[in-house]
């Protein structure tokens, strides 16, 4: 409406947020965006970005040895500078910082520093600022939970491994999640003497049965000190690092100790209560198929409705929200089938159903794996095992679930979520050529099903 400030004020410029106000604007919305901490959210300053440039130095020492074990190159004295990484990335960060001012910039989206509070359905206030407003979005995204035992303060969370002073020596990574395990892979590929511990049997709970005790096996022969059914019960101070006493009564010493227990819903002071917003026992904020909250001119996308919690998608539902208030379209996000990848060592790549899923879900299913030593393996002596599998619906013949455990399975995992967006039937599958030698043909040329 004329009167008000602005046809839509959103909270969070993450890259939700900042999807949604751009095209919203595109499409002719009065828009503005605040922020109280730095744009492009989580991904952009303490998550994927960084995390992921941490994986390509992490991966350095592997390269080495493989290049050196079976390959024909020698090399001198190496040795690894903490700070050079450190700072590169932040600098990194600091450019994709000013990219995302200049993408609001262009759409003509007005940028308000600070913390946003809701006053009303159409009121928001910033710095004492108040804005009015026909559409308000929460876009907020997530924060790192530390679970309440003696002495948690001394822990990190993955916010502040990306400016570390320095890299420690030894590292206990408590959780079970993909930010505990990647995390774990990138401080061993960095040379710290790594133990992880979860409280659970095994780790990435969720994830296909298959991918999860393969990968177990895989981190654990690289020299990670994996350890289930355990848990840190209290932190303190000893000497120059800190002293963790575990569930099981004994203890650790160690640089650092790292808290990647889970992450919650970044709602605290935003006046949702006030407002009438329902939210879940988790925090987050419920929403309809289009992202409307209970409060009809309050919207939410991203993480902070713990639906599924990855960039992309709340990029997606950034994208539908400003199609649905602005465009005369109406969409709903789509959550089926939706890949994501683990950036371990191995990584994982994953799209669809796991097993598990597709014998609740199905009356039949045909399950097709294999696992083998990449062809790079064989000069060095290595004994690293990729994991493929595919898992059918055998009524229909569509490949309904598809996981990897192994080099490059983000990448390959991509194009072939593409084929089980689109329906792919195992017989598309095996109508394929493979691209030879590659560990994808992989996904083509399994013929014989091993379980169903």
């Amino acid at each position: 409406m004329a009167d008000r400030d602005f046809d839509l004020f959103v909270i969070g410029a993450g890259s939700g947020g900042v999807r949604a106000s751009r095209f919203s604007a595109n499409r002719g919305a009065r828009v503005a965006v605040a922020e109280d901490l730095y744009l492009g959210g989580t991904c952009v300053n303490v998550g994927c970005v960084p995390k992921k440039l941490f994986v390509y130095a992490s991966h350095f020492k592997d390269e080495m040895h493989e290049m050196t074990s079976g390959y024909g190159w020698s090399v001198g004295e190496t040795s690894f500078d903490w700070p050079t990484l450190r700072d590169n990335k932040t600098k990194e960060i600091e450019r994709l910082n000013g990219i995302y001012e200049g993408l609001l910039r262009d759409a003509d989206v007005k940028h308000v520093p600070g913390r946003a509070t809701i006053v009303d359905a159409h009121t928001v206030e910033v710095e004492g600022t108040r804005y009015t407003t026909e559409n308000i979005l929460v876009a907020t995204g997530g924060w790192p939970s530390v679970p309440e035992i003696p002495g948690a303060e001394l822990a990190k969370t993955s916010n502040d491994l990306f400016s570390l002073e320095s890299l420690p020596k030894t590292a206990i990574i408590v959780g079970g999640g993909y930010i505990a395990v990647e995390f774990a892979c990138i401080f061993d590929g960095l040379g710290v003497d790594v133990t992880q511990l979860y409280r659970g049997p095994l780790f990435l709970r969720g994830f296909d049965e298959d991918v999860r005790s393969h990968l177990a096996e895989q981190i654990r022969s690289r020299g990670v000190d994996l350890r289930f059914d355990l848990n840190v019960a209290s932190i303190e101070k000893q000497g120059d690092g800190i002293r963790a006493t575990l569930t099981d009564g004994s203890t650790m010493d160690a640089d650092l100790i790292l808290f990647a227990t889970g992450r919650h819903p970044n709602v605290a002071d935003l006046g949702l209560e006030e407002v009438g917003v329902e939210t879940a026992k988790d925090g987050s904020i419920r929403v309809d198929e289009f992202s409307r909250t209970n409060v009809p001119s309050i919207w939410a996308i991203g993480d902070v409705t713990n639906r599924i919690n990855l960039t992309p998608v709340a990029i997606h539902e950034g994208v539908c929200l400003a199609d649905t208030l602005f465009a005369d379209n109406p969409r709903s996000p789509d959550h089926e089938n939706v890949p994501a990848a683990v950036f371990s060592q191995p990584p994982v790549g994953t799209v669809g159903l796991t097993e598990a899923q597709a014998r609740e879900k199905y009356e039949g299913i045909d399950v097709y794996r294999s696992i083998f030593r990449a062809l790079k393996q064989t000069l060095t002596g290595g004994d690293e095992k990729t994991l493929m599998k595919l898992i059918v619906d055998r009524e229909s013949d569509r490949v309904v679930g598809l996981h990897m455990v192994g080099p490059d399975a983000g990448e390959i995992l991509q194009g072939f979520a593409v084929a089980i967006k689109a329906g792919a039937t195992k017989a598309d599958f095996d109508a394929t050529i493979g691209i030879h030698p590659t560990s994808a043909e992989e996904f083509v040329t399994m013929r014989t099903p091993v379980g169903g």
